[in-house]
């Protein structure tokens, strides 16, 4: 018995040792580019294109209002307000061939700013005033690759609170467009009152000599410049944090029932590109396509293709530039 235990130990050593010192595990290799993994077919679907904005929850931030109008500016005076403004605030007019268009800053925010000279003309669109939210709003910053994306399309907005509140509608107020620093004009300088009692070395009817304004005390002139930011604000039972950071999703085009192809089986993303379909016998023909929108997971086929093709994925590459100096291979 104990003969036979030894024979069958030795046999299981020997069986591991023969394992261990065999060839590794093969790995899976990679296909080469341009492999054909599978296969895709179009379908039909609402589609919107987002763009998404890295923001932070701000207080009292800054935001800036347009002319409604081509024309002349008038501005008026507006006195400092004793509280938070629970209706429009009038700062100015525009006035167009002698009829005048007012420009208000909204209820809930005060001017901050005149970013133009007073009877400046200035164009629709223009940034004219700038204005101070009082409370809390979410503010993105936006790269000027993006900003004619987004110029248009600031009706649909939805905010999301990192670790806190969302999504949820966010309220774009003013423009995306940079501002330049504004300046609020000091008041008149009181006029000046005659001494009763003449200074020594006056003549007793000499004029009043004027005296100089009062210095400032320190609070500020006006709003400082800024870049092109989207500024919007929060419903009333969002409970927000200063200093938050947040994501804004801006929809800027929309569309219903196109014919759209995975992302992967298209070259191309904007304007125009190509797709490799599939014939019956296996082959592929390349054909162009005209490209609309996408949300990163399908893309719109405005044309070239009538819905019924099998698509190839991925899709097609370049071609390897040839062969020469400054080319792979080149000396």
């Amino acid at each position: 018995m104990m003969k036979l235990t030894a024979t069958v130990l030795a046999a299981v050593l020997l069986a591991s040792a023969c394992s261990a010192s065999g060839p590794p595990p093969q790995l899976p290799d990679l296909a080469a580019r341009g492999t054909q993994l599978t296969t895709a077919t179009l379908t039909r679907q609402d589609l919107a294109n987002k763009v998404s904005l890295a923001g932070k929850v701000t207080m009292n931030p800054i935001f800036g209002l347009v002319a409604p109008i081509d024309g002349q500016i008038r501005f008026v005076e507006v006195k400092p307000p004793t509280g938070t403004p629970t209706k429009p605030t009038k700062v100015a007019t525009i006035v167009t061939r002698g009829k005048s268009t007012t420009v208000e800053v909204p209820a809930g925010a005060t001017l901050a700013g005149r970013l133009v000279d007073d009877k400046s003309t200035v164009t629709a669109g223009m940034p004219i005033v700038s204005a101070k939210y009082v409370g809390y709003g979410i503010v993105a910053d936006i790269d000027s690759a993006e900003a004619y994306k987004l110029a248009d399309a600031l009706s649909s907005v939805q905010a999301q609170v990192k670790n806190g509140p969302g999504p949820f509608p966010c309220t774009v107020l003013g423009t995306i467009a940079a501002l330049p620093a504004g300046t609020i004009p000091e008041p008149p300088a009181p006029p000046a009152q005659p001494d009763s009692q003449p200074q020594q070395g006056q003549p007793v009817n000499a004029p009043p000599v004027a005296q100089p304004p009062a210095q400032g005390n320190g609070e500020p002139s006006g709003s400082e410049a800024t870049g092109m930011r989207l500024m919007c604000t929060a419903p009333a039972d969002v409970k927000l944090i200063n200093g938050a950071a947040a994501t804004l999703e801006v929809i800027t085009a929309r569309a219903s029932q196109v014919l759209v192809a995975p992302v992967e089986a298209v070259a191309g993303r904007q304007g125009s590109g190509q797709v490799d379909v599939m014939s019956p016998d296996g082959t592929r023909q390349t054909r162009q396509v005209e490209l609309g929108l996408t949300d990163g997971r399908v893309i719109e086929i405005r044309s070239g293709l009538t819905g019924t093709e099998s698509l190839a994925v991925p899709g097609p590459n370049l071609p390897d530039a040839p062969a020469g100096p400054g080319g792979p291979g080149g000396k």
